[in-house]
């Protein structure tokens, strides 16, 4: 009678292997139809949750300004949207010395705007075939530094720029306005005053204006509230004017000393440029 062995042949351990490996086999997920669609908040607010709320003020609208690089046909063209809005609004009170801000949280502000916009107009600007357009920002930016007090690179740079524009274009009447009114507010008022002269004759009211804080600062009382009062008879619009007037009455020597215009640079603008 054969003996029954308990021991498992390599054919039937290789059943049994296979066997279990089926049974442990991975299942596929297979989604299943959706029986519930959760909450819906399409159609209104949800039970004890603020509704969240947004309103949009003071909307404003900035031009776009587009400006050749450099001279000649074929320039590269620079976006100035920003710069301009920002030397237009800040112009009233730092234009001219000394500078008037309402606080000094404005001013300061207002110096650490001008540092990043030189910064930034500065490689198009020192470029020997820089525009008209590149160098009298350039010039106004580094002049209103020079009056914040931001140093004698700003001075340099803005003198050495307006000059340059003028090269440019002698007969803008902005340009030898500016340079007239850097040279005659820095002390220069003999080498300003030809300047001034140039801008009175191509119709610039303001340059009327800094020779006249010229002649206040070089002792010329009386030729200062003349050159005024003649202004104000052909600009009697102008309110700033008659403040000015009523300044030097007072024996006041600096015109430009006004009540500061009310600005808002805001400390969230100072690292944009256009």
């Amino acid at each position: 009678m054969p003996v029954q062995s308990n021991v498992a042949t390599p054919a039937a351990a290789a059943t049994n292997s296979v066997a279990n490996v089926s049974e442990r086999a991975t299942r596929v997920y297979q989604r299943g139809p959706i029986t519930s669609t959760g909450i819906d908040i399409s159609q209104g607010q949800l039970r004890n949750i603020p509704a969240p709320q947004a309103t949009i003020s003071d909307i404003s609208f900035i031009s776009t300004v587009l400006i050749p690089t450099k001279r000649g046909v074929g320039a590269d063209r620079l976006d100035v949207s920003l710069l301009d809005h920002f030397i237009e609004d800040v112009s009233p009170n730092a234009r001219h010395y000394p500078p008037n801000f309402p606080n000094r949280s404005q001013r300061y502000y207002t110096r650490e705007k001008i540092k990043v916009l030189a910064d930034w107009i500065e490689p198009f600007a020192s470029a020997p075939d820089a525009s008209y357009e590149v160098l009298i920002r350039a010039a106004k930016l580094n002049g209103m530094g020079r009056n914040l007090d931001l140093g004698s690179d700003y001075a340099v740079r803005g003198g050495q720029y307006i000059d340059r524009a003028i090269q440019a274009q002698p007969d803008s009447a902005e340009a030898n306005f500016l340079y007239g009114m850097m040279l005659s507010e820095g002390g220069g008022f003999k080498e300003g005053q030809k300047y001034l002269d140039r801008a009175v004759g191509l119709g610039y009211t303001e340059a009327e204006q800094s020779l006249a804080q010229s002649d206040l600062l070089s002792d010329r009382r009386s030729e200062a509230l003349s050159r005024l009062r003649r202004l104000e008879q052909k600009v009697p619009d102008n309110k700033v004017i008659r403040q000015q007037i009523k300044l030097i009455e007072d024996g006041k020597y600096y015109i430009w000393d006004l009540p500061a215009p009310d600005i808002n640079v805001s400390p969230n603008s100072i690292n944009q440029t256009s």
